[in-house]
């Protein structure tokens, strides 16, 4: 298997820029080594394994649990829903769900089946008015999609974004008028047009009356997510409440793809049987020469060529293509589709993707939790919404500010 990682593919793997690598380098807390064969300066795989999981967060604490007991009945409404992600690990850390709002039709199925009390608002965001639950909300959340504001000027007001779905977002938020408002992203929406669409995002909640908390990247594999997985979170506090908000604290302990799919802390039996993608022979052929916790370049060259096209000649690590996930790691970042080209998430020990089940448990959903619509329609469901436990935790932070809140009043 390949032992050495170049500065590209740890600056992707880990999600630290070069010039940090490089920095780290001179200060010996991930010292580069000279490559045998080619004499590069490159990273030992393990060294890099062992950093990401060890000190790439210095703010964890050994925290038991972020668990917060609710003080009254607190309610949520949730925007862009998916299958329900969000708020089933909200749902989990004691917060009622109101309603939800969603556009596709198969992931409304898959509420409606596993929640029947749930009000499942199934359509386009537009043609529905949330004035019904002005101040009797405590919380709005919702995923929406990062697109791109078309505005001249400094500050983007509320109407300037009228058309994408952050408008939407906020909208709701304006005629609900919850104490606290909590959006969820890529973590690409930080560099996004340069961060301009952050920041109007900011200034138009700013606009309706919200004061935003300093934005994080929450990691997923620090709230008992078997999956290196990471959201952008934005938090609005409502400007007449004057009490801080704090994210939830990451654990340190660090789940792997055997907590996921075997019986063990996170779940009481082994991952049940279900149905799931096949490769194709041709891809067959390829990673059954892949090693587990090895991906493309652990290929004879002549294959790593072929099967890579002319992405071979680019830069970057593109460490997730071809890639066999180990036992003993978190998972990658679950995609929309598992078979699809180049971004492989193969079984440690069979050449096939990961079942619908697996999937599932890879972001933390309870078995019986069952998902609607065809295998393709089921697995976009599950790779799309935000992971239970880490939604759970989220949930508790929620209900630690409310607690504080109520209790103020």
């Amino acid at each position: 298997m390949n032992e050495y990682m170049t500065l590209s593919e740890v600056s992707e793997y880990i999600g630290k820029s070069k010039e940090t690598l490089r920095r780290w380098d001179k200060d010996g807390k991930l010292p580069a080594v000279r490559e045998p064969m080619s004499n590069y300066r490159v990273y030992r795989k393990s060294d890099v394994d062992t950093l990401y999981f060890d000190f790439l967060d210095e703010n964890i604490q050994d925290t038991f649990s972020n668990y917060v007991e609710p003080h009254n009945d607190y309610t949520v409404l949730e925007l862009f829903a998916g299958a329900g992600g969000l708020a089933v690990g909200m749902e989990k850390a004691g917060l009622k769900c109101v309603a939800l709002n969603e556009i596709d039709k198969w992931a409304c199925n898959t509420l409606r089946k596993n929640r029947p009390n749930w009000n499942v608002l199934e359509g386009d965001i537009k043609s529905f008015s949330f004035t019904e639950y002005e101040n009797k909300v405590d919380i709005v959340t919702g995923g929406f999609p990062c697109q791109a504001f078309s505005y001249a000027g400094k500050k983007l007001g509320l109407a300037d974004a009228r058309g994408t779905l952050f408008y939407e977002f906020a909208r709701v938020v304006k005629e609900v008028n919850p104490p606290i408002c909590i959006g969820e992203n890529v973590r690409g929406l930080l560099s996004h047009e340069n961060g301009k669409t952050l920041q109007g995002m900011i200034s138009i909640l700013d606009e309706i009356g919200y004061n935003i908390v300093p934005v994080q990247v929450l990691k997923a594999i620090n709230f008992k997510v078997p999956q290196k997985r990471e959201r952008l979170i934005l938090v609005g506090i409502r400007k007449d409440i004057d009490l801080k908000y704090e994210y939830p604290k990451p654990y340190k302990k660090i789940y792997n793809l055997k907590d996921a799919l075997k019986k063990g802390e996170l779940f009481d039996c082994d991952v049940p049987k279900s149905e799931g993608s096949k490769y194709p022979k041709s891809k067959i052929d390829v990673l059954d020469l892949v090693p587990q916790k090895g991906y493309w370049r652990d290929l004879p060259l002549d294959i790593q060529k072929e099967f890579m096209g002319g992405s071979f000649h680019l830069g970057g690590g593109k460490t997730g293509i071809a890639r066999r996930i180990g036992w003993d790691e978190p998972c990658l970042t679950l995609t929309c589709s598992p078979a699809q080209k180049q971004t492989e998430r193969c079984h440690p020990e069979e050449t096939r993707p990961f079942t619908v089940r697996e999937y599932a448990r890879i972001q933390t959903f309870p078995d019986d939790w069952k998902f609607e619509g065809s295998i393709a329609q089921q697995y976009k469901q599950i790779g799309e919404t935000f992971p239970v436990n880490m939604a759970k935790e989220l949930g508790y932070s929620v209900i630690k500010f409310l607690n504080q809140l109520y209790t103020k009043k």
